[in-house]
């Protein structure tokens, strides 16, 4: 299987995942009477959208080179993170905004067994995060990651409602907003997850040099070609699931020029059959 395929495989998980636990949150809230399972309920609806701009994006990034794209369409992954950012600020703000309005009205205490529904929901979104994740870094799918990340954050925002019941529940009545306050805690650490998302998506599009560690591997690969003598300058940047290359290759300067047409095709063709992360490479002969 593709990378991806398997971003897409995962991508479908995730779609089910949130829609049913939506479903739930909706139900649990609704008739448990709690503002946090609503406000949980929200940001999972938003998941389901955000979930759908990845697989679309994915699908989109799988597309080949043509003569208008001729690196392909991997660029997509990063705008679509940005669109899934979106999707989790819009959700953050709504959180926060009705968490502060049902502060200050009087409501019934939470039910008791929204706190089972509650602690599932906290596994089987850690458990999710745990999968996507994986799957983000064998892949290489930034959007991916940031739908990783949605899990994650669905699952704090879990954790600080569950908390939030046990308060007001334990405590009693006058304590009724201690479920807000969680739900207005959980908006906040949305909005910090955002950054985390966001800061590598824009990294990625400004092709920022973060790939030293793959550097240091195209370099170790290509002095096993023979004829190969060392490298210079290696630049990689990143388009979808591959990344894309430009290396100078350093070879005897007495060969000739069809020589050293095939040296750059021969290391061309290794790296991409030890490295199948590698895209296009662009190999630049250097005379030693």
């Amino acid at each position: 299987m593709s990378n991806e395929q398997t971003a897409i495989k995962a991508t479908y998980f995730s779609i089910i995942g949130n829609f049913l636990l939506a479903v739930l949150k909706w139900l649990a809230g609704y008739f448990g009477n709690s503002y946090a399972l609503i406000a949980d309920a929200i940001e999972s609806t938003a998941d389901i959208f955000s979930s759908f701009l990845v697989l679309l994006g994915l699908k989109y990034a799988k597309r080949p080179a043509d003569e208008n794209h001729p690196y392909g369409h991997g660029r997509i992954e990063p705008l679509v993170t940005f669109a899934v950012v979106g999707f989790l600020i819009i959700s953050a703000t709504v959180i926060a905004y009705e968490s502060i309005q049902n502060i200050g009205t009087p409501h019934e205490l939470p039910k008791p067994w929204t706190l089972i529904v509650l602690l599932t929901i906290i596994i089987w979104k850690e458990v999710s995060y745990r999968i996507v994740i994986k799957k983000s870094k064998e892949t290489g799918s930034s959007s991916l990651k940031a739908d990783a990340w949605h899990h994650r954050s669905d699952a704090i925002t879990s954790i600080a409602a569950f908390i939030g019941i046990s308060i007001a529940l334990i405590l009693g009545k006058g304590y009724e907003s201690a479920d807000d306050f969680a739900a207005l805690f959980a908006s906040g650490f949305i909005l910090y997850n955002c950054y985390l998302i966001f800061r590598p998506a824009l990294a990625e599009i400004m092709d920022e040099n973060l790939y030293e560690e793959l550097i240091a591997d195209i370099r170790m690969h290509s002095l096993k070609v023979e004829g190969i003598l060392d490298t210079e300058k290696c630049f990689v940047r990143k388009s979808g699931t591959k990344h894309l290359v430009d290396l100078h290759a350093i070879v005897n300067g007495d060969i000739t020029v069809k020589e050293g047409h095939i040296l750059a095709h021969n290391l061309q063709a290794y790296l991409q059959k030890e490295m199948p992360q590698l895209g296009n490479i662009l190999i630049h002969i250097e005379p030693n």
